[in-house]
């Protein structure tokens, strides 16, 4: 059933509990394209990979980034699109693989960086949800996200459904075997993920006041503490910082003190002991940490804890972990008594080059 027409934030809330079923679709639908893809980056691999972005798929691309340079090995550049759409530099990337990712494919700058990259000799990828859209039709190839219409402003579940394309297209691409079997249990996880609902709406209620607050992680999460922040941001009108681990803890831990909100990614894997360090430190000052996590050492660290199902495969964690982090925008701007379908100011297509 369709949420009431009379509920704000109803599309966002449906759309967040599709992302199971949208994730499977990808793989599902996909799967035996993007396999083809990846044969054939295997015959001649790139030298380089290019993403371009804006928003929330830039945050994706991010992910991508860690996923290509430490699965595939190929180094990663995330793109400036000004470089090109605003500077006009005619960049060598003959041996380059540019990616464009954009939900609806109809981002100006993105649609002409591939335009332009292509005229450059590159070889082109677009990530979309439209099969019709402008980004589609500049690219070599396209990877459909088949997420189904999003009508909230704030994207969810075309936001997984682009992490799942660029983690399957990286597995085949480097032909690991192990991380393609692991997308098998991704719409079991997601669905577990949305089984903290009731805890982030409490999470939500101690955290209806704050005006600002840090978002944090490390790796592969850099990208959910990315989308998280943004997430805050537009939904709620927080200003959310989002910083790696590392970064926080070289001069922005000065502004943390007692009952500043912090949100924590720390999923099990090679970053945990450091964020669980972070996450003693930042109890020492007395936060107010809210940690999403598995781990339940990490977990007492919380002032707030949120558990999130266990992901036996670190790099498929942010597909999970993008779950609670919103709902939390979701319940935070409800608590607030704003509508997150329509946040101030934003359209759903961004026209702006």
């Amino acid at each position: 059933m369709p949420p009431s027409r009379t509920d704000p934030g109803r599309w966002m809330r449906q759309e967040i509990a599709e992302q199971p079923d949208a994730v499977a679709r990808v793989c599902d639908l996909e799967g035996t394209a993007i396999a083809a893809l990846g044969r054939r980056l295997r015959r001649t691999p790139p030298d380089l990979v290019v993403l371009a972005a804006r928003g929330t798929s830039d945050n994706a691309a991010l992910y991508g980034r860690y996923l290509i340079e430490t699965v595939w090995g190929v180094p990663v550049s995330l793109a400036a699109p000004s470089v090109l759409t605003v500077y006009r530099a005619r960049l060598r990337l003959r041996r380059a693989l540019v990616i464009g990712l954009s939900q609806s494919g109809a981002s100006p700058d993105i649609v002409e960086f591939l335009d332009a990259g292509r005229a450059c000799g590159a070889r082109t990828i677009a990530v979309t949800n439209q099969e019709d859209s402008p980004l589609a039709r500049a690219a070599h190839d396209t990877v459909l996200l088949h997420a189904g219409p999003e009508r909230s402003v704030a994207a969810t579940k075309t936001y997984t459904a682009q992490l799942t394309a660029l983690s399957l297209l990286t597995a085949e691409a480097a032909a690991n075997r192990r991380l393609l079997r692991a997308h098998g249990d991704l719409p079991r996880l997601l669905a577990g993920a949305l089984g903290a609902d009731d805890r982030v709406r409490t999470v939500a209620g101690r955290w209806r006041r704050i005006v600002e607050c840090v978002v944090t992680s490390r790796g592969y999460n850099y990208a959910t503490a990315r989308e998280a922040a943004l997430k805050l941001k537009e939904t709620c009108y927080v200003a959310a910082e989002p910083i790696s681990a590392v970064d926080l803890v070289h001069g922005p831990i000065a502004v943390i003190a007692r009952g500043f909100p912090v949100l924590i990614a720390a999923p099990p894997g090679r970053v945990l002991a450091g964020l669980a360090s972070l996450a003693g430190r930042l109890r020492d000052r007395h936060a107010q940490t809210v940690i999403c996590s598995s781990d339940r050492t990490v977990l007492r660290l919380a002032a707030l804890p949120v558990e999130v199902p266990a992901t036996p495969d670190e790099r498929l964690s942010p597909h999970v972990y993008a779950i609670p982090m919103q709902l939390l925008a979701y319940h935070l701007a409800r608590a607030r008594g704003l509508d997150p379908d329509h946040p101030r100011g934003l359209r759903k297509i961004t026209r702006a080059r």
